[in-house]
Protein backbone atom coordinates (compact mmCIF):
# COMPACT_ATOMS: atom_id res chain seq x y z
CA UNK A 1 0.00 0.00 0.00
CA UNK A 2 1.36 3.34 -1.04
CA UNK A 3 0.39 6.19 1.58
CA UNK A 4 2.02 9.56 0.98
CA UNK A 5 3.98 10.72 4.10
CA UNK A 6 2.21 14.04 5.28
CA UNK A 7 4.56 17.04 6.36
CA UNK A 8 3.22 19.67 8.58
CA UNK A 9 2.53 23.35 7.07
CA UNK A 10 4.95 24.75 10.31
CA UNK A 11 4.69 28.61 7.85
CA UNK A 12 1.19 28.37 9.99
CA UNK A 13 2.49 28.55 13.15
CA UNK A 14 6.19 29.38 12.89
CA UNK A 15 7.06 33.14 11.10
CA UNK A 16 10.72 32.42 11.78
CA UNK A 17 13.00 29.80 11.56
CA UNK A 18 16.13 29.28 13.92
CA UNK A 19 17.69 26.44 12.70
CA UNK A 20 20.90 25.09 13.94
CA UNK A 21 23.85 25.25 10.98
CA UNK A 22 25.33 21.98 11.12
CA UNK A 23 26.59 22.51 7.58
CA UNK A 24 25.10 23.71 3.94
CA UNK A 25 23.66 20.19 3.41
CA UNK A 26 21.53 20.20 6.74
CA UNK A 27 20.44 23.41 6.17
CA UNK A 28 18.98 22.50 2.23
CA UNK A 29 17.13 19.46 3.32
CA UNK A 30 15.49 21.16 6.10
CA UNK A 31 14.45 23.82 3.93
CA UNK A 32 13.22 21.14 1.23
CA UNK A 33 11.36 19.10 3.72
CA UNK A 34 10.02 21.67 5.73
CA UNK A 35 9.54 24.00 2.53
CA UNK A 36 10.91 26.69 3.80
CA UNK A 37 11.53 29.84 1.51
CA UNK A 38 14.84 31.58 1.08
CA UNK A 39 13.35 34.56 3.57
CA UNK A 40 12.91 31.40 5.86
CA UNK A 41 16.33 30.32 5.71
CA UNK A 42 18.29 33.31 5.52
CA UNK A 43 19.54 33.88 8.68
CA UNK A 44 20.70 30.44 9.35
CA UNK A 45 22.70 30.82 6.00
CA UNK A 46 24.43 33.89 6.84
CA UNK A 47 24.92 32.59 10.32
CA UNK A 48 26.90 29.85 8.77
CA UNK A 49 28.57 31.77 6.33
CA UNK A 50 29.57 34.32 9.04
CA UNK A 51 30.66 32.14 11.95
CA UNK A 52 30.49 28.74 11.13
CA UNK A 53 29.06 25.66 12.56
CA UNK A 54 28.72 27.00 16.22
CA UNK A 55 26.94 23.99 17.73
CA UNK A 56 23.93 24.95 19.29
CA UNK A 57 24.89 28.55 19.73
CA UNK A 58 24.26 28.96 16.29
CA UNK A 59 20.71 29.45 17.18
CA UNK A 60 21.39 32.82 19.31
CA UNK A 61 23.14 34.43 16.25
CA UNK A 62 20.23 33.51 14.29
CA UNK A 63 17.45 35.23 16.45
CA UNK A 64 19.99 38.30 16.75
CA UNK A 65 20.01 38.45 12.71
CA UNK A 66 16.23 38.64 11.90
CA UNK A 67 16.45 40.82 14.56
CA UNK A 68 18.61 43.41 13.56
CA UNK A 69 17.25 42.99 9.77
CA UNK A 70 13.62 44.54 11.49
CA UNK A 71 12.05 41.15 10.85
CA UNK A 72 10.28 40.80 14.41
CA UNK A 73 7.06 41.70 14.86
CA UNK A 74 5.09 41.60 17.93
CA UNK A 75 3.49 38.56 18.13
CA UNK A 76 5.80 37.24 15.73
CA UNK A 77 6.34 33.51 16.47
CA UNK A 78 9.72 31.70 15.83
CA UNK A 79 11.07 28.09 16.15
CA UNK A 80 14.60 27.20 17.48
CA UNK A 81 15.76 23.63 16.15
CA UNK A 82 19.43 22.31 17.24
CA UNK A 83 20.70 18.69 16.71
CA UNK A 84 22.86 17.38 18.49
CA UNK A 85 24.69 13.50 18.21
CA UNK A 86 22.98 11.27 17.43
CA UNK A 87 19.04 10.81 16.84
CA UNK A 88 18.56 14.29 19.42
CA UNK A 89 17.00 17.23 18.32
CA UNK A 90 15.92 19.79 20.68
CA UNK A 91 13.86 23.10 20.08
CA UNK A 92 11.91 25.73 21.48
CA UNK A 93 9.30 28.35 20.80
CA UNK A 94 9.45 31.93 21.24
CA UNK A 95 7.03 34.83 20.86
CA UNK A 96 7.81 38.50 19.64
CA UNK A 97 6.54 40.79 22.79
CA UNK A 98 7.20 43.87 20.95
CA UNK A 99 8.37 44.99 17.58
CA UNK A 100 12.03 44.84 17.61
CA UNK A 101 13.39 48.01 15.71
CA UNK A 102 16.64 47.79 14.35
CA UNK A 103 19.58 50.01 15.95
CA UNK A 104 21.47 51.97 12.96
CA UNK A 105 21.89 50.29 9.44
CA UNK A 106 20.47 46.98 8.90
CA UNK A 107 23.82 45.26 9.49
CA UNK A 108 23.87 42.56 12.17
Amino acid sequence: MKIKSYISHFKLAFEHFCIHVGGKAVLDELEKHLELSEWHMESSRMTLYRFGNTSSSSLWYELAYSEAMGRMKKGDQTWQIAFVLGFKCNSAMWKALKTIKPAGKKNP
